[in-house]
């Protein structure tokens, strides 16, 4: 796919980030992500992102990232486009990025650089040299280590033709504005706060009408029908999923680190697609807290 296309796919549309599903003793299982996949594609998403944060890519092996790209390119080809993760250490990114584009993905988004800290220079550095060992569509994840200016996005643009798109997970409102206003037409803009619901109207109103849902997971239906509300400028329901669902999701959510990956897993296996447990360091809910979840996701109705 050309860059220009898969900014195009980014420009509208609800996006997703499937779960990464694991058997019983934590390995990859390829026929269960196969068929999470065959679930959700018919929904209709405009991209799903292969590997992302809620796929849990910062515990997966190079032969694990491989074998999940293959799967989703393969599972959902002729559906629904294929994006996928790629992040850590420079090299090992651009090795995730190679990987994807030779199994057919339809673009990159890079997550941010391992645990050191570094300059704007060492950052544009980083991006920069994904962005050109790919010819795929780039996608920068402006989060936690990496978190680009306005000056540096606007030097990447310059030397990366291929790096279409932005995407914000920081939630400095000043930094998005400037960002976009500097920019301009140049990216295609992505919310990608953990449960982007809660930002989407705000966002919206920034130029930033498209964000990853990871609650479409497990209530695929709901999460479309609140992007419809926040395109439809449609606040009563908005307002309502807002207190009836996603705030008392967001009190579970809360009470752990690490509980925006753990929190999605329950929600799938309490609607009968179940991924697995969560990889260490990270930790599943308590049973207590999987009852109280279970109630919100009832409520809702059917997906």
């Amino acid at each position: 796919m050309h860059p220009q296309d898969l900014k195009q796919i980014m420009s509208d549309g609800l996006l997703s980030f499937p779960l990464t599903d694991f058997d019983s003793e934590g390995n990859f299982n390829a026929a269960g992500y196969a068929n999470r996949l065959e679930w959700l594609a018919p929904y209709g998403a405009s991209a799903l992102f292969a590997a992302g944060g809620t796929g849990e890519f910062f515990s997966l092996t190079g032969d694990e990232y491989a074998k999940i790209i293959r799967t989703a390119v393969d599972t959902c080809r002729g559906k629904v486009p294929i994006i996928a993760g790629a992040g850590g250490p420079t090299r090992f990114a651009i090795q995730c990025a190679q990987e994807a584009q030779r199994a057919g993905a339809h673009g990159i988004l890079l997550l941010p650089h391992y645990l050191t800290e570094a300059s704007q220079e060492g950052l544009v550095a980083h991006v920069e040299q994904v962005c050109n060992s790919v010819s795929s569509g780039v996608i920068v994840y402006n989060r936690n280590v990496c978190k680009l200016t306005p000056d540096s996005l606007a030097t990447l643009a310059d030397r990366c033709p291929n790096l279409i798109g932005f995407k914000d997970g920081v939630g400095d409102i000043e930094l998005m504005m400037s960002i976009y206003l500097k920019m301009g037409e140049r990216f295609a803009y992505l919310g990608g706060l953990p449960t982007a619901e809660v930002y989407a109207a705000a966002y919206k109103a920034l130029g930033t009408p498209v964000y990853s849902s990871a609650v479409f997971n497990f209530i695929p239906r709901t999460a479309l029908q609140f992007y419809h509300a926040v395109a439809a400028d449609d606040h009563a329901t908005q307002h309502r999923l807002l207190k009836d669902f996603f705030m008392p999701y967001l009190e579970i959510r809360n009470r752990s680190q690490g509980y925006a990956v753990s929190i999605v897993k329950a929600g799938a296996k309490i609607v009968g697609h179940d991924a697995g447990p969560v990889r260490a360091p990270l930790t599943d809910l308590k049973p207590a807290e999987m009852e109280q979840l279970s109630a919100l996701i009832t409520a809702l109705g059917p997906q």
